[in-house]
């Protein structure tokens, strides 16, 4: 039985839309993960997960320690849920949250929030200032871990910190050390032109090329950099934990001696972004059903909603792919569409009304900030319903 005849059988009670993830797909993604990790513990991105439910379970595996969270408010609530050790990966300005944080005694311990300049810490104090008996709040420093070139004019990677150098860094941290109610306890660069680009685009020996120069040379650079920023930072404060790299690059960033942990997530769902790598591959383990409700002329079905565009550069990379059956492909002039969305190619033919249309989100966990479930396979039957963040009723961005 192939994958497409037991998703339709096991979920056949189901009306779609809905979501599923396959269970023995996520643990041999998980496995390879861990594999690629080399023994450091991967740090699990929330973001790209967005159910608590699957948090746990993910947490329940070996190799598996801690989580990246994106908001202070999301790291609030998965702490109040009894989860532990949460390190916002984005610095944030919610003076509600940063009190409460300040306020909490568990939420302080298990907590560390993210700063890269003075001005930061300035916002926490103003926020906290009135908060009696506070409790001393964990920062962790994020540095710029993009790639420059031509003297400055080539640019590869996320625009997050202004902080690049050591002594910028050690700067911060001296000014951190002598804040009272303050810890420094980590450190953070997240290389995203090599975590979050695939080395293998398909149909373009130019483009791959560029990439593959871009990467190898940005690796070597980074390895210099991060390395002397830890040293820098480490002469001033002992650091709980050194964190870098994604799902796209974790047996490289793993080989870095500073390197304590790595932060991974979209590979445990292997979304459709990330066929396109050399040193692994993933099976697709989150999924969604959207039901042919039209066959408007031959060799074209309309199914219901499915404009699940992925956030980023805007591009085709960016919509959903028609997984299963294969073959189906959007029409040019209409695309994803809000409420409904024209697919055509030879599958459609067998395709009637009422029959559903499989496929991949772009990116991982934004896929849950559209269902407020997933149903769990494993094997050939729905072992379990859990909730999405959106199916517990929190929303964070």
């Amino acid at each position: 039985m192939d994958d497409r005849q037991r998703y339709d059988r096991v979920t056949a009670h189901l009306n779609p839309p809905f979501a599923v993830l396959d269970l023995a797909a996520l643990r041999s993604n998980a496995s390879g993960m861990t594999r690629r990790a080399g023994g450091k513990p991967i740090r699990v991105a929330s973001k790209s997960i967005r159910s608590r439910a699957v948090l746990e379970r993910v947490l329940a595996l070996d190799g598996f320690t801690g989580i990246m969270a994106f908001t202070l408010p999301e790291a609030l609530w998965l702490v109040s849920t009894g989860l532990q050790d949460v390190l916002v990966a984005y610095p944030t300005a919610d003076r509600a949250a940063l009190a409460t944080l300040a306020a909490d005694t568990r939420a302080a311990q298990e907590i560390t929030v993210m700063v890269d300049r003075a001005e930061h810490l300035d916002f926490i104090e103003s926020a906290v200032a009135d908060i009696r008996d506070r409790h001393e709040i964990r920062t962790c420093l994020d540095i710029d871990a993009g790639f420059v070139a031509l003297g400055g004019k080539f640019r590869a990677g996320a625009h997050r910190s202004p902080i690049r150098e050591a002594d910028q860094a050690a700067d911060l941290a001296a000014d951190i050390a002598k804040r009272p109610g303050f810890r420094l306890v980590g450190l953070m660069a997240y290389e995203a032109q090599i975590a979050g680009v695939g080395d293998d685009p398909p149909g373009n020996p130019a483009l791959t090329r560029a990439i593959r120069w871009m990467q190898a040379r940005s690796q070597r650079e980074l390895i210099t950099r991060r390395g002397r920023i830890v040293r820098a930072v480490t002469q001033i404060t002992d650091l709980e934990f050194v964190n870098g790299g994604g799902t796209g690059s974790i047996e490289k960033t793993t080989r870095e001696k500073v390197i304590t942990e790595i932060a991974a997530g979209s590979g445990l769902f292997h979304p459709r972004l990330f066929d396109f790598y050399r040193d692994f591959t993933g099976r697709p383990a989150a999924l969604f059903a959207l039901p042919v409700v039209r066959r408007p002329a031959p060799g074209i079905v309309t199914v219901l909603g499915g404009g699940y565009h992925a956030s980023g550069a805007p591009g085709t990379n960016r919509l959903p792919q028609p997984y299963l059956p294969c073959g189906l492909r959007y029409d040019p002039s209409e695309g994803a569409g809000e409420v409904q969305t024209p697919l055509l190619g030879q599958a459609a033919e067998d395709l009637r009304v009422g029959d559903r249309v499989w496929f991949r989100h772009a990116k991982a966990g934004e896929l849950c900030e559209r269902f407020a479930g997933l149903h769990l396979i494993d094997g050939d039957r729905i072992v379990d319903e859990v909730p999405t963040y959106r199916g517990e009723g929190r929303t964070f961005l």
